[in-house]
């Protein structure tokens, strides 16, 4: 009897550290969603896509530390393909865009995390949204208290965890991927509408 409980408690241990290993896949929004919960709804949204090309997509690599994507030491994520075709996402009302969204996605520790990034038509972030992620302990990137200290920031904020943004205790690199998808967006609509 003592033999079948010890091999029970064992057991339970192992399943527990198996699961505790688990990597969870999380589609918290969809495209529609995602562009609905930044924008509000009632908009009409009007998608316009850019290559970027030649010497500004040198200039923004540059702004951005040489690479469209941040691959960090420590991400067993699967590769993420940096994308030169942008979509940007504007909402419409009464005729005038009032506001712009971008999807983007970067590698996180355990695998690619896809964000929403709204912009006001000035260039300063107006809210950011996790639309999914597959980490182990990234998760608390994706709740308010997080995400909204990126709102109100712009291209000349310094964007740096331990700087102006408080990182996630144990999820450092899902903290600075998403503190670099909300950089990159702010250089994508600065360079392509701005200048």
């Amino acid at each position: 009897m003592g033999k079948r409980i010890i091999s029970l408690v064992l057991a339970v241990l192992c399943a527990a550290f198996v699961l505790s290993e688990v990597c969870y896949a999380m589609r918290l929004l969809t495209k529609e969603k995602a562009i609905e919960q930044v924008f509000g709804p009632g908009c009409e949204i009007v998608t316009e896509t850019k290559e970027l090309t030649g010497d500004k997509l040198t200039t923004i690599k540059e702004r951005l530390g040489g690479n469209l994507i941040y691959s960090q030491k420590g991400s067993q994520s699967a590769e993420v393909k940096a994308k030169t075709s942008i979509d940007f996402y504007f909402a419409v009302k009464d005729g005038k865009k009032t506001k712009v969204a971008i999807i983007d996605e970067e590698p996180g520790k355990w695998g690619p995390v896809e964000f929403i990034i709204a912009l006001d038509l000035q260039g300063a972030v107006s809210r950011v949204e996790v639309m999914s992620y597959q980490e182990k302990r990234g998760q608390p990137i994706a709740r308010h208290s997080f995400m909204s200290q990126f709102e109100g920031k712009t291209s000349k904020s310094p964007l740096q965890i331990d700087k102006d943004i408080t990182g996630i205790s144990g999820a450092t690199i899902s903290s600075r991927c998403a503190t670099f998808a909300v950089k990159k967006a702010l250089i994508l609509f600065e360079e392509v509408y701005l200048k």
